[in-house]
């Protein structure tokens, strides 16, 4: 497998693997062996360390400092995160997924040379930052020539899905030739057979017992030896081997497994503090523990924990102090901080205050993890209750950053184990909140925002605010499935908070406040200052966006809805918060959608899918079931369907089965079922607490409501609509308002008149679906009005534009209507592109024809820009052509 592994990165291609084993299986002998294989390869190396787990992106920097040389390739905004993740420059914490893109293109371009292959043992003891980017760079490796592998006896979660050796012990017939190759005198059969099973073939077991039975055991003597377990017990045995050193070498030993970088001279520094002498090296060396060459080395894993649980809790104390004095505070001061901590048997005020410091340099290079490890650590030193309680949150904050919810929760035990205040309090629930709407944008996280907005009233305007907005967005994800905080429960205590309206948010909560407790009508004149204010709000305005789109969407203005998506989009890639930009697109999909841009659309939607596969995104797929239903693709939009109705439903996220139930609508609208139409357009528009996609779907209630004869429905309904257009007065509103009116208007003069002045707003906007919609609905009319030639005239626009745009069923039902007044028309085809590309080749080629370059398509669809190249090299290939200006012919927009 290792041999194919290299055969495939040299051939231009990239792989990731994860060799699985227990300890002494020879995971790093599989390494070394691929190490001494790969022959005009550039091959780099790096170990995970058990005591700088907490320490970010150290197993990263071992990795990439030999390719530093490169990083001024890089784009201008990737060079900035890693060059802060390394420590190279200082500047505002990175997005872990724009390191990992760093890292991507980084050794692509190392590649260029030669083949790189990367070499990473013990991934179970890397620092998360750097487990968590290489597990990124694994995921979306693709014809770099790059390989890489990570060897582990349990695997970190970050690894999971990435193909797997799994290195089991020796067979019974190789074990047996091991154990005698290094046997000194005949072993008893029965004896060798039970080493062998009990050992599972595991070489370092094997290896080992010789070394630490006694003679007549070996021999067979009157008794077998003890059941022997692996990793335990080979700690013991090594533990064995380390008592019976000289006090010194055990000193010494001691010494280097606490210093876990290896370095030589932070340990004879460290040493001589201690009075030991370079002849303490000998006896550790002739028993085989470690080696002392440019660094030290033990030889193995085991040894280095064996060392340090054998020694006494005083003479651990002692080497971290001496190491804390010997590292050097300007150089490493993060370093020296944690053998302070680790020296400390106590409370103690300074070395708490130092791992504070450490913390929030960590945090500014974008280790969150080790950010919180130190204030997890400080928070344990610190012997003033209130000032822990508050460093136990701090720490919890950073956890939920990092992802680690589990732990965040174990932090907050913690805080909340001691005397709280009021605002402590808040923020104890306010945590609690971010991990529930993190883990789920579900029922769980309002009423916990809630609580804390309500404790922060007369303590923190600001941040009540700010939680009151955080409220009011879970509680609207929640939608009809919360089970308390309501969204009209937010507002009511909302309206009670502090008054600042000067910022943008403040005008955001204002109006939220507003429209659930007022009305629509009561709100609309507040929705222009805030689309004012968000139009170009700035980037730290950036967690409010979908609010503020949500708010655009309300006010049906266009406009604003294209520059505020797209705005959302551009400032989670520019600002590297790559865990934003999921949600930024989803969010910009549906603009398109509107406009009747179906292939752009659908493109965001691929964009999307890496995105969610880049960072582990949990969004339910709102923009394929926009996409989906639109273009009248049944199948595809019946499972989107009953998938996201399930995955919804599951966690409390009403507004994913608006979103459904509308795209149900909109799908039986198009094929003609009107019936079904009806009952999904009323169940989703039944609850109007919810995102946006209620306001979506009142006119796909009215139309098919007037279809099957639920007059009263529909009336009830356009009325609501048209109330809205009124206070609105957008020319998008106004529209919808004068169609849901002509659906429902009894006297045929006002119903035509209704008609022409909906088509006359809309084509003042950027909405072509529903410009095309509302020519078919009055060409229908029309035509049932008997009015053939004038009805012709209306069908064959509606049917050229639906056409064009993708929407397949609708424009079959164009179709339909034309054939019955005379007319001919093509039948659409749903199928769109170049059939013969893959879905990755065809997301290249758009974004090439839209004048990308390589690398900023390798930064869209998280690959690199050498992987982007391979995919048009193929594109050229299946669409005969040679050059990117040809993609307009091929692939027209």
């Amino acid at each position: 497998m290792l041999d194919r592994f290299l055969d495939a990165v040299t051939s231009g291609e990239s792989r990731a693997l994860v060799i699985r084993g227990d300890a002494g299986v020879g995971k790093t002998a599989l390494l070394d062996y691929l190490a001494t294989r790969a022959t005009g390869c550039r091959v780099l190396r790096a170990s995970g360390v058990q005591a700088e787990m907490e320490l970010a992106f150290a197993a990263l920097h071992q990795l990439c400092l030999p390719l530093l040389d490169q990083l001024d390739r890089l784009p201008d905004n990737q060079h900035t995160a890693l060059s802060v993740a390394l420590g190279v420059t200082s500047g505002p914490a990175p997005d872990r997924f724009l390191v990992g893109l760093a890292v991507l293109n980084l050794f692509s371009l190392a590649a260029e040379q030669r083949p790189l292959v990367c070499l990473i043992d013990d991934e179970h003891w890397l620092d998360r930052a750097s487990a968590q980017v290489l597990a990124f760079v694994a995921r979306r490796l693709g014809a770099e020539s790059v390989g890489l592998v990570l060897a582990a006896r349990e695997p970190s979660d970050a690894v999971d899905g990435l193909p797997v050796l799994v290195v089991s012990g020796l067979r019974a017939v190789d074990a047996r030739a091991l154990l005698n190759a290094v046997l000194s005198e005949p072993l008893d059969d029965r004896v060798r057979d039970q080493i062998v099973a009990e050992t599972g073939g595991n070489p370092l077991a094997l290896l080992e017992i010789p070394r630490s039975l006694p003679a007549g055991e070996l021999a067979g003597g009157f008794g077998l030896p003890a059941a022997v377990g692996i990793s335990a017990d080979m700690e013991q045995r090594f533990g064995h081997r380390i008592e019976a050193l000289p006090a010194a070498a055990r000193r010494l030993l001691l010494l280097a497994a606490a210093e876990p970088t290896g370095d030589l001279g932070l340990l004879w520094r460290a040493a001589e503090l201690i009075g030991l002498g370079r002849d303490a090296i000998a006896p550790v060396v002739e028993a085989d523990l470690a080696t002392f060459a440019t660094r030290v080395r033990f030889r193995h894993p085991l040894v280095r924990s064996a060392t340090y649980k054998s020694a006494s809790v005083a003479d651990r104390l002692e080497v971290h102090r001496v190491l804390a004095e010997a590292t050097d505070a300007d150089l490493d001061p993060d370093r020296q901080a944690w053998h302070l901590a680790n020296a400390t048997p106590g409370p103690d005020e300074a070395v708490a205050e130092e791992l504070v410091r450490s913390a929030d340099r960590a945090q500014a290079r974008g280790g969150v993890g080790a950010a919180a490890a130190f204030l997890e650590r400080a928070a344990g030193l610190t012997p003033d209750s209130a000032v822990r309680a508050d460093r136990a949150l701090t720490a919890a904050v950073a956890k939920i950053q990092a992802g680690a919810y589990d732990r965040a929760l174990d932090l907050l035990a913690m805080a909340e184990s001691e005397p709280l205040s009021e605002v402590q309090h808040a923020r104890v629930d306010s945590a609690r909140a971010q991990i529930a709407f993190a883990t789920s944008h579900g029922s769980d996280a309002p009423p916990l925002f809630l609580a804390a907005a309500e404790q922060l009233k007369d303590h923190d305007v600001q941040l009540c605010r700010t939680t009151f907005l955080e409220a009011f967005l879970a509680s609207m994800f929640a939608g009809r499935l919360a089970v308390n905080a309501t969204v009209g429960e937010v507002a009511h205590a909302a309206a009670g908070a502090p008054a600042d309206s000067a910022s943008p948010p403040g005008l955001l909560l204002d109006w939220l406040v507003t429209h659930y407790t007022r009305g629509y009508v009561a709100a609309a004149p507040a929705l222009g200052p805030v689309l004012g204010a968000f139009v170009d709000a700035p980037a730290e305005h950036l967690r409010w966006a979908l609010l503020a789109s949500t708010a655009a969407h309300f006010a049906w203005d266009d406009n604003c809805l294209e520059v505020m998506t797209r705005r959302h989009v551009e400032l989670a890639r520019h600002t590297g918060t790559l865990s934003e930009l999921p949600i930024a697109l989803s969010s910009r999909a549906y603009p398109l959608l509107f406009f009747g841009n179906l292939a752009e659309a659908a493109a965001v939607v691929d964009e999307l899918q890496a995105a969610q596969d880049a960072t582990g995104s949990r969004l339910a797929p709102y923009a394929a079931l926009g996409v989906a239903a639109l273009r009248g693709d049944r199948e595809r939009t019946s499972a989107l369907i009953d998938a996201t109705v399930t995955e919804v439903s599951g966690r409390g996220e009403g507004n994913g089965l608006t979103v459904a139930w509308w795209a149900e609508a909109v799908l039986h609208n198009g094929i003609g079922d009107y019936h079904r139409a009806f009952a999904a357009a009323s169940r989703a528009a039944a609850f109007p607490g919810e995102l946006t996609a209620m306001h979506w779907s009142l006119p796909e209630l009215v139309e098919a409501a007037v279809r099957v004869g639920e007059d009263e429905v529909a009336v009830r309904a356009a009325e609501e609509l048209a109330t809205m257009a009124a206070a609105s007065g957008t020319p998008w509103a106004l529209g919808v308002g004068c169609r849901v009116r002509a659906l429902v208007a009894e006297d045929a003069d006002d119903a035509e008149r209704l008609y022409l002045e909906a088509i006359e707003h809309f084509e003042r906007t950027r909405i072509r679906t529903e410009l095309a919609r509302t020519h078919l609905l009055y060409g229908e009319w029309l035509r049932r009005e008997r009015r053939r030639s004038d009805a012709r005239a209306h069908l064959r626009v509606a049917h050229d534009m639906l056409g064009s745009m993708g929407m397949a069923a609708f424009a079959e039902r164009a179709r339909r209507e034309l054939k019955a007044v005379g007319d001919t028309a093509q039948k659409i085809d749903a199928a769109t592109g170049a059939e013969q590309l893959t879905a990755q080749e065809a997301q290249v080629a758009r974004l090439a024809r839209d004048g990308l370059s390589n690398p900023e398509i390798g930064s869209r669809l998280f690959i690199s820009a050498r992987t982007v190249q391979y995919h048009l090299s193929k594109v050229f290939t299946k669409l005969g052509i040679s050059s990117r200006a040809q993609l307009e012919r091929v692939l027209p927009d």
